[in-house]
């Protein structure tokens, strides 16, 4: 089946970012091979309706295992000629770490260090993988740039995707392994996460039930649309860097009130607002820098927010017939 095309591995295949990229992977051509546990983090119905879009691609091989499973990671990379892999499996959520740290262990830091390793075994041409704008804390300067230190996390979340950065930059180091990590900004659009702030919305709103206003509204975040993240992730895949970490946001902070108005003028509904205080492990605002992504990635995101929110919004009640 894979014949003399490029191979990427994506971990994480049936997740929001995981299922786009290999979606994009496939239209281009590219042999992917899909990783996934399908775990119970949200609803697995989702992910299975994300796979059955990618398996009707010929070039599409999936495995149902968890990277912290070293035996089946070592059986697929020895059953197929990886050239590159992106990672973007991992346990993750702010707020459920507090409930789970111990998941957060198992993916994020013993599943990275394996797909490291099977990299340095076979040689791998890119290993690319997915970072957080988690890790920038409660920086207080913005906009958030790589520059910044990242060695204060108030998240284990955020401390695993440090870890990650860290632990690519020893294999890098070690062994000359190209490594790219990528800090996500929020990332929104059709197809997206159930414990994200817009499909919470959207969901509550539509049913009629009230949705939380963490830190009373004064909260601004970086929100970038899949398609935009996308086309940042595509331009690490094709040109591999001996070791860098790119931003990947919109540069564009939306205040949480101003979102809500658009949701609900998008909806038609208004939304039952319950007030409350900021939640362990949140920041009140996040903005990427992302000068050196548009000078090295050519990254250079298009989506305004509310033609992103009127796209989420479509898939939303065509998915759930609403």
């Amino acid at each position: 089946m894979t014949g003399n095309l490029p191979v990427v591995l994506v971990s994480g295949a049936a997740g929001f970012i995981g299922f786009h990229l290999c979606k994009k992977l496939l239209d281009l051509g590219r042999v992917v091979i899909g990783v996934d546990n399908l775990s119970k983090y949200y609803d697995v119905s989702l992910k299975e309706a994300r796979l059955a879009i990618l398996k009707s691609h010929e070039n599409f091989i999936f495995y149902r295992k968890g990277i912290d499973n070293l035996k089946a990671v070592r059986e697929i990379f020895a059953r197929h000629r990886v050239n590159v892999v992106c990672n973007l499996a991992a346990q993750a959520g702010v707020r459920y770490s507090l409930k789970d740290p111990f998941s957060y262990q198992k993916s994020n830091l013993k599943g990275f260090l394996n797909l490291l390793e099977m990299a340095r075994q076979h040689e791998i041409e890119n290993f690319v993988y997915a970072s957080s704008s988690s890790v920038y804390g409660n920086n207080k300067k913005i906009p958030f740039s790589v520059d910044d230190r990242v060695d204060g996390p108030i998240s284990l979340y955020a401390a695993t995707k440090k870890s990650n950065e860290l632990m690519a930059h020893a294999y890098h180091h070690l062994y000359k392994i190209p490594c790219t990590g990528l800090r996500y900004f929020t990332v929104y659009g059709p197809w997206g996460r159930p414990d994200m702030a817009i499909f919470l919305f959207t969901d509550a709103i539509l049913k009629g039930k009230p949705i939380n206003v963490y830190n009373f509204g004064q909260m601004k975040r970086d929100f970038t649309y899949i398609d935009d993240v996308i086309e940042g992730t595509l331009a690490a895949i094709k040109s591999p860097f001996p070791y860098e970490i790119f931003n990947l946001g919109n540069s564009t902070p939306v205040g949480l009130m101003d979102l809500i108005r658009v949701l609900e003028e998008e909806l038609g509904q208004e939304a039952k607002k319950r007030l409350t205080g900021m939640q362990p492990g949140d920041v009140p605002e996040t903005m990427a820098d992302i000068r050196k992504s548009q000078r090295l990635l050519a990254f250079s995101p298009k989506t305004e927010l509310r033609e992103g929110i009127r796209k989420f919004v479509a898939w939303y009640r065509e998915y759930y017939r609403t």
